[in-house]
């Protein structure tokens, strides 16, 4: 493998994760926070600097970009190649420092700033596949942002040596950098005629080897409860309190099932993420999540049947729960035409790796790419431990991500579109 590939992911992840873009769910602009536009200008003006083409920062704050064909390409499919630019709401962003810990020796990792926060081979097992590795974490007292800036590095680099090597075969290629996926907003307003491509893969994965072909189902729910509010003084067969029976339907929930801490691997989960209002109103938000459309039904008619109960219970005050679809499992697409599923396997086959298709318990900007009939599987970067200040990526990694991709892109230029659209 060229080793040059190294120091440029290592120059280039550094770079970016310094670069705060939080994204922020109470937020209706778009992007949901000004600040992902520093570093959406500054790949556009890398872009421009490498010898892309067709470089268009949207109104949607989409940054679009083509790696011509290198070889006569009518025939052939166009690939789309996305990552996001957004950081989780969950951890502070604000203040990156990273820092590169060379050629791991298994040894416990101190987070300097925080040094209560401990990384190790015991506690996080994918640390002892890395001796020898060159390990990037933050400080201790943000998250690194790998997720997903490991991608944008990765696509970044590609870009380059791509740019830099037109005897590599492959047809025209399609960059696309999104906004706001940590919010589940990544592409909804990404118009697919912008993006022009007839298969796409997503850089946001973890582990190395895997390709996430398959993932959750997921709705939003919002209940929102109206009390009576009255001076507590004389409030005595008058006063509704909003905030109780909020906690009443707390307590109406399942409490050994139907809860992430308590589910794994293909169970689904009722989860209440955020609580707040007053006596007179108060809002919960759930996400309701499961692999088969039976049990994220399911999940739904529990809640509503809840709430219904509840309004019985005290009929003076107003409940509500409003129900929103956000993504479906991509491999309800997917598994009517793997070709794209199967090269990124044999991609990955190709850099050394053995290749695993997994079941992500959660979503990518691919489900809903792959939704709307771009298939649109997910490919690893390689970080761990993201949303939080024990986040850590290895460099080697990285790397192993950016062959798969230039494997994967010369894979692709073997293939007609009449290949792509078998059923």
């Amino acid at each position: 493998m060229n080793k040059s590939y190294i120091k440029d992911l290592e120059t280039r992840f550094l770079r970016y994760v310094q670069i705060d873009t939080q994204s922020d769910e109470s937020s209706k602009d778009v992007p949901s926070t000004a600040k992902q536009y520093d570093l959406l200008h500054l790949l556009e003006k890398e872009l421009q600097a490498l010898g892309a083409q067709d470089i268009t920062l949207t109104d949607y704050a989409c940054l679009l970009a083509t790696i011509p064909a290198t070889i006569p390409a009518d025939t052939i499919p166009t690939i789309a190649l996305l990552a996001h630019v957004d950081t989780a709401p969950a951890f502070s962003g604000t203040g990156v420092k990273p820092i590169v810990h060379r050629n791991y020796n298994g040894d416990a990792i101190v987070l300097p700033d925080a040094p209560e926060r401990v990384l190790t081979k015991e506690d996080f097992p994918a640390l002892g596949d890395k001796i020898g590795h060159d390990i990037v974490t933050a400080s201790g007292t943000t998250l690194l942002g790998a997720d997903d800036k490991a991608g944008v590095a990765i696509l970044m680099t590609l870009t380059a040596h791509l740019l830099a090597n037109p005897q590599i075969p492959h047809g025209k290629l399609r960059l696309c950098f999104t906004p706001d996926e940590e919010v589940g907003r990544g592409v909804v307003n990404l118009k697919l005629d912008d993006l022009g491509a007839d298969v796409a893969y997503t850089l946001d994965g973890s582990n190395p080897g895997e390709i996430t072909a398959e993932s959750f189902s997921a709705d939003k729910a919002l209940v929102k409860i109206k009390g009576v509010s009255t001076h507590p003084g004389t409030a005595k067969g008058k006063m509704v309190n909003a905030l109780h029976l909020a906690a009443q339907l707390i307590t109406m929930l399942p409490e050994l099932s139907r809860r992430p801490e308590t589910t794994e691997d293909h169970e689904g989960f009722i989860h209440l993420y955020q609580f707040n209002g007053t006596t007179a109103e108060t809002e919960l938000h759930f996400i309701l999540r499961d692999f088969e459309m039976e049990g994220l039904k399911a999940n739904g008619d529990l809640l509503q049947t809840l709430c219904n109960a509840l309004q019985k219970i005290e009929p003076r005050a107003e409940v509500t729960c409003t129900i929103t679809p956000q993504y479906r499992n991509m491999w309800y697409k997917l598994q009517n035409n793997r070709l794209p599923v199967d090269l990124a396997m044999q991609a990955v086959t190709q850099a050394s790796l053995t290749p695993a298709r997994k079941s992500i318990r959660g979503g990518t900007d691919g489900s809903g790419l792959t939704a709307r009939g771009l298939p649109t599987p997910d490919i690893f970067t390689g970080m761990q431990n993201f949303h939080g200040p024990l986040e850590w990526v290895s460099l080697q990694d990285m790397e192993k991500s950016t062959q798969v991709c230039i494997n994967l892109v010369q894979l692709w230029a073997q293939q007609s579109r009449s290949d792509l659209n078998k059923e």
